[in-house]
């Protein structure tokens, strides 16, 4: 839909991009807090995976949640109070959960911190559903994308920053032993977090910022609930089956994924078959979409959070294996590299000519890896085994240059040099197979605009439900990365070849780029002329 040319209001931009880099260094700082918790509580990696768990299924929950109440009522209760005042409750959500992690840890009680993390998480999903609309109505709809890869690169300094604090608030420095962290660590920790979610909370009550509300209409789709209620039941079925059983975790986490897949593919061929009822359900675009953000947030997330253990593992990096307190450094590299390319993203933000934004291109990414570099020196690690990381940034550009943000394109490249990637960590060891798996977070980088955009593409009133629908698919972090650890913690696999699983992945994600590409032509769209939606 045309709409006319208007401003962009930068100055609530700035401010609202504040809420963009807190849920980067809070997802990011699980990297950390998964090593960490899997030593202090005597749990195994399926176990410690939990973290992420309680972490992105609170994305799913809240969002579905939301989505049932304003269906219920035939109204949307986001729009009803406006995008600011979502952000300022889910801030105070999130203090909440902050401040109980305290009492959690103090109790000793693992349970009580994935609770904690969950209710944090809870309130990142309503400030997330509310940033995401708000972006956009900030400015232009067509200049969207960029206002939203501008927050994306700005989240990613936030996942870049977040390993190496919280690394240090445990830690002490870079040379510190894990024995060194403790719960007092801990406490300071999310105290000091909970206070700057308190501040950035009252900022935004006092701030002139604009409501932010839309005159969209709001289009229940009771079919859709009835399917995503299902879903959830399943779902809870299966963790209810795997905590009071001792069925093998496995088939429960296949289980999962097998139940997404097919809700998702029965709820698609429903509505094909009678459209009232389904909402923007009715669109294969979308059921994809969502099984793109799906596979995307849970490989993301899935390679980081994992790779502390792995780094732990004897023989790999180096003959004893590295400990907590040595790992952050590569951690935020991999951040870092999400930084990277949402900071290569955020380019169209800005007024330039055609040369200044190629020369931009080729610069913008080695000056995000400076930064990364800067904020590792600074915190005191070595950053000499990670100059050689800009042959791989080097590579990167030549793939964005490739793309040229057409989001088939795009992420039909990244999805295959990804699984490139993948195939060579698990196949190398040491610093080539550090680098490897790494990469993983530059081919990310641009995959959520791409995903977003090809999915939402075509649902014309639909467009606002669909994009919740892809937010709750956030899901995934939930769900792959325990799956991985499953396959790490099976002795004839591994951790190293448990990576196997993040090529798998990425190659669903490539023949995902082909398939939207035949749905959409089918339908007259030639999407591959824009590209919308960031993360």
């Amino acid at each position: 839909m045309s709409q006319t040319k208007q401003p962009t209001n930068t100055g609530a931009l700035a401010t609202l991009v504040i809420v963009f880099f807190f849920w980067g260094f809070i997802a990011a700082s699980n990297s950390i807090l998964i090593p960490f918790c899997k030593t202090h509580f005597h749990l195994n990696q399926f176990q410690s995976q939990l973290i992420g768990s309680a972490f992105y299924g609170a994305y799913f929950i809240g969002s579905l949640i939301l989505f049932i109440l304003s269906n219920t009522k035939g109204t949307d209760l986001l729009n009803k109070i406006g995008y600011k005042k979502g952000i300022i409750y889910g801030l105070w959500i999130s203090v909440v959960g902050a401040l109980l992690i305290i009492p959690s840890a103090n109790a000793n009680s693992f349970p009580a911190i994935l609770i904690s993390l969950f209710i944090v998480a809870l309130g990142f999903s309503l400030q997330q559903t509310a940033a995401q609309p708000f972006a956009i109505v900030l400015g232009d709809p067509s200049t969207g994308s960029h206002r939203l890869n501008l927050g994306g690169g700005v989240n990613s300094l936030g996942t870049t920053l977040g390993p190496i604090i919280v690394s240090f608030f445990l830690f002490g420095s870079a040379s510190a032993n894990p024995e060194e962290a403790t719960i007092t660590n801990i406490n300071s920790l999310y105290l000091i977090v909970a206070a700057v979610f308190a501040a950035v909370a009252l900022f935004f009550t006092f701030s002139k910022l604009p409501d932010g509300k839309n005159d969209e209409k709001f289009e229940k789709a009771n079919k859709a609930a009835r399917s995503l209620l299902l879903m959830t039941a399943i779902i809870a079925g299966v963790i209810v089956v795997g905590q009071l059983t001792n069925v093998d975790k496995l088939p429960l986490l296949v289980a999962t994924i097998l139940t997404v897949v097919g809700i998702l593919f029965y709820s698609n061929n429903a509505a094909k078959k009678e459209s009232e009822g389904w909402g923007a359900m009715r669109y294969q675009q979308l059921i994809l979409g969502m099984l793109g953000i799906f596979v995307y947030v849970g490989v993301e997330v899935t390679i980081d959070n994992n790779f502390g253990a792995l780094l732990k593992v004897p023989g790999y990096f180096n003959e004893a294996g590295l400990n907590e307190s040595e790992i952050s450094h590569f951690v935020s590299l991999y951040w870092g590299s999400l930084m990277i390319g949402r900071w290569t993203g955020a380019i169209g933000v800005f007024n330039l000519s055609k040369t200044g934004k190629t020369i931009a291109t080729v610069i913008v990414p080695f000056v995000a890896f400076a930064v990364v570099l800067l904020a590792n020196y600074v915190k005191g690690n070595n950053i000499s085994d990670l100059y050689a990381y800009a042959g791989v940034v080097a590579i990167m550009v030549l793939a964005f240059f490739y793309g040229q943000e057409k989001p088939v394109k795009t992420l039909l490249t990244v999805s295959v040099l990804a699984t490139i990637a993948m195939l060579v960590g698990v196949f190398t060891n040491g610093l080539v197979s550090v680098y490897a798996l790494m990469a993983g977070g530059l081919c990310c980088s641009v995959m959520w605009p791409c995903i977003f955009s090809l999915g939402v593409a075509g649902l014309g009133k639909y467009t606002s439900q669909g994009s919740a629908f892809l937010i709750m698919m956030i899901l995934g972090g939930a769900v792959i990365p325990p799956l991985q650890g499953t396959f790490g913690d099976n002795p004839s696999i591994g951790m190293h070849n448990s990576y196997l699983i993040a090529a798998a992945c990425f190659a669903f994600l490539a023949l995902l780029a082909i398939r939207m590409r035949g749905v959409l032509k089918a339908q007259g769209l030639d999407f591959d002329n824009q590209i919308g939606g960031g993360h």
